[in-house]
């Protein structure tokens, strides 16, 4: 496989972006969501994350294969240490270790600025179908995420139930913060 250049996101990489998202919203159970949003509305948002957290892409010969980014956990001051994240792959680049590089230059990054809790949100099927499987699981415990709470049949897609768990990964020690 050629090299794997990570880079930070620039609002130009939003169309890229939404078609590799795309993929999950109409054909998985991965995401949560029933329509795929505009690129203006992926930028919106791309904006919003990046005023305060760190949003990646991964680059094979210059074509974006996947990108992951942090947002913040529950939106409460007192979890300002916490972080969570989320990453999609083109979906003809998984298993390759791409999405392992993305996490290890976002988790440096986040270390950096003082977060010490990574969360993720992962559907979770009780068993496993056409539109969702326990890859995600399985990617983020192999990156050291334990999962540490179930949601059971909270999201309704394709006709169907889905659970959801939040998995997490302690990053940083915990010294008393005076900010």
């Amino acid at each position: 496989m050629a090299e794997v250049k990570i880079r930070t996101a620039i609002l130009e990489d939003a169309p890229r972006l939404v078609e590799i998202y795309s993929y999950y919203v109409e054909k998985t159970a991965i995401s949560f969501e029933y329509e795929v949003p505009s690129v203006e509305k992926f930028q919106m948002r791309m904006m919003r994350t990046q005023k305060h957290y760190p949003y990646l892409v991964a680059e094979i010969g210059g074509k974006i294969v996947g990108y992951a980014y942090a947002s913040n956990f529950i939106g409460r001051e007192a979890y300002k240490f916490s972080a969570e994240l989320t990453i999609y792959l083109d979906k003809n680049f998984c298993h390759q270790g791409i999405g392992k590089k993305l996490y290890a230059e976002l988790e440096k990054i986040l270390h950096e600025m003082g977060i010490k809790n990574l969360y993720v949100c992962i559907g979770y099927p009780e068993v496993e179908d056409e539109y969702l499987n326990f890859n995600s699981v399985n990617f983020h415990q192999h990156m050291g995420f334990k999962i540490c709470g179930k949601f059971q049949n909270c999201g309704y897609k394709f006709n169907r139930w889905y659970s959801m768990v939040y998995s997490e990964k302690i990053i940083g020690d915990y010294e008393n913060e005076s900010n």
